[in-house]
């Protein structure tokens, strides 16, 4: 089914995303997006091409309250929840993937800490993260895909008094610095070498026994500030304990729905972001453009689609004191669709762009790899498959091309 000239300008102009809270434009939103407009747009390049780490602006979306929906009113947030942090992820990502994805680590250490029973780790650490003063990242990809048995636990740790002692090395995490701080699951084992459970901790990357190590360069999102960390007789205090081995099942049910669909703040940027660069195409080669298999509108159609299905889940996943574990399927599906679109709206865009996609500086081939980057970026397509079909579902399949 066409879609009218009007929804398309709505959806890719500067209106585009504009979060309501019962019908009135979010403030935070609003803001944020003059912040990307002004101050990351300009940036962009730097980013992408120099791996600079845009390490002031994600200190200013926090000071603007850009990560307050990631934690309660005790404890420096703002009540809006995972709706507010998907839309302020859009604003980003609609220019530069790399940013909305350290918003991503931002909120989602703060959403592990929220659902956590340690309320020592909140009252300190909290306020400071929501704040952007304290910079987070998330260590739980190694964690997840071991879990789902997909790969082998790089982290081991044993029980010490009054803690843990973890060694080992998780290869890639992001958004880190000596003065950051990240959460990550570790297997602990007892002494007869049997799995006891998972203790999930907050790590300060400055303590004793931690390293943060340079890792390989990448081809997309290398300003991220990602790392190597080495644990090496590392030990964490049970104050800086989120869930002991025996709670940690639940915990991870916990806070596994939320942690996903929050990625799909990335994923609607992006599209939107690509949606703008084919209509920008087609005020020159229209004509030409019109041959190609997706066209604007049905790319901007999908997108509407998907974000309006996100911010039903976000409502319901907070709404649920259990975290949306309820709902967990239906937020493997919209994520796997999440990331399918993503690729097929940068496909797209760069096919409308044609030749001069290749530009360094045009956007076109950088939104493309960014796209795969959501598709890749755990839980990736292939998990997500996997996870879907163990639960007895079909996969869907990407929301397919108008007639």
């Amino acid at each position: 089914m066409p879609v009218s000239a009007a929804v398309v300008s709505n959806t890719v102009s500067e209106l585009s995303g504009i979060a309501a809270q019962g019908g009135v434009a979010d403030p935070v939103v609003v803001a944020v997006r003059e912040l990307v407009r002004t101050r990351l747009a300009p940036k962009v390049l730097d980013v992408d091409l120099k791996a600079e780490y845009p390490e002031d602006l994600l200190r200013e979306i926090g000071a603007m309250g850009g990560y307050r929906g990631a934690a309660s009113p005790a404890h420096g947030g703002d009540g809006r929840g995972l709706r507010q942090v998907v839309q302020v992820m859009e604003e980003a990502s609609r220019e530069c993937l790399s940013t909305g994805f350290m918003i991503w680590c931002q909120t989602a250490c703060a959403r592990y800490i929220t659902l956590s029973d340690n309320a020592w780790v909140k009252e300190r650490y909290l306020p400071r993260i929501v704040s952007g003063e304290l910079l987070a990242g998330t260590g739980l990809s190694n964690t997840m895909k071991s879990a789902d048995t997909i790969e082998d636990y790089r982290l081991c740790a044993r029980r010490a008094e009054g803690g843990y002692v973890i060694n080992g090395v998780l290869p890639w995490v992001s958004n880190l610095g000596p003065d950051h701080v990240f959460v990550t699951g570790c297997p602990v084992r007892g002494a007869d070498g049997e799995l006891e459970g998972l203790a999930f901790v907050l790590v300060d990357c400055g303590q004793p026994g931690f390293r943060l190590v340079d890792c390989a360069r990448f081809i997309g999102l290398d300003g991220t500030r990602t790392l190597a960390c080495q644990f090496k007789e590392c030990f964490v205090p049970d104050a800086m304990v989120l869930a002991q081995p025996s709670r940690s099942a639940a915990y991870l049910a916990r806070i596994k729905p939320g942690m996903i669909l929050a990625q799909m703040g990335m994923g609607l940027g992006l599209i939107d972001g690509c949606a703008l660069l084919m209509a920008q195409s087609n005020r020159t080669h229209g004509h030409v453009n019109q041959y190609l298999d997706d066209q604007v509108g049905e790319v901007v159609e999908a997108l509407e689609q998907a974000r309006a299905t996100t911010y039903e889940l976000c409502d319901a996943v907070d709404a649920d004191p259990d975290g949306g574990a309820a709902r967990t399927l239906e937020v493997l599906k919209l994520r796997l669709a999440g990331g399918e679109l993503s690729v097929r709206a940068a496909h797209a865009a760069m096919l409308h762009q044609g030749a001069k996609g290749y530009l360094v500086r045009n956007a076109a081939q950088r939104r493309l790899r960014e796209a795969y980057f959501v598709a890749i970026v755990t839980p990736a397509t292939k998990h997500l498959r996997r996870e879907i079909a163990r639960m007895g579902c079909a996969t869907p399949a990407v929301p397919a091309r108008a007639a």
